[in-house]
């Protein structure tokens, strides 16, 4: 009998006004796209550390479009269209082994396929979090 992974916790959800942000700590690398292209709405030394109203949707939303891994996602309230993957699909790999990948992606993970725009994959194959990097192998030296 195989057994089945834990259910994969949700990411935290940030309601703000027309704009709904989520966040995945399992998947931040800390690229920091985020605390310096936004940091009246992301900061990490306040609680709650995002605060979606502090800046117009519009801007929120091409701050997180900006997170590598993504850790960060939105959902628009106001009308305007979620994200728009990139086109075409766009991979690159970097000197430490990690995969970024950007585009209309579904990805294969221990808890079912997920729809995705932006990640950045394993690829030394020791992470904790499959099939995203989580800098816990070879790569933890280069982040």
């Amino acid at each position: 009998m195989t057994s089945q992974p834990p259910p994969r916790p949700a990411a935290r959800s940030y309601d703000g006004e027309g704009i709904v942000v989520g966040f995945d700590a399992h998947r931040c690398l800390h690229a920091a796209e985020c605390v310096t292209g936004l940091p009246a709405v992301f900061d990490v030394g306040r609680r709650p550390w995002i605060q979606p109203d502090n800046a117009p949707a519009d801007e929120v939303a091409d701050v997180i479009h900006r997170c590598p891994s993504g850790a960060l996602q939105y959902h628009r309230t106001d009308g305007m269209p979620d994200e728009v993957p990139d086109v075409p699909t766009h991979v690159s790999l970097h000197a430490d082994g990690v995969l970024h990948v950007r585009g209309d992606l579904e990805v294969a993970t221990p808890y079912g396929p997920c729809h995705e725009t932006r990640v950045m994959l394993c690829g030394c194959g020791a992470t904790g979090n499959t099939p995203y990097c989580d800098h816990s192998g070879p790569c933890a030296g280069h982040g």
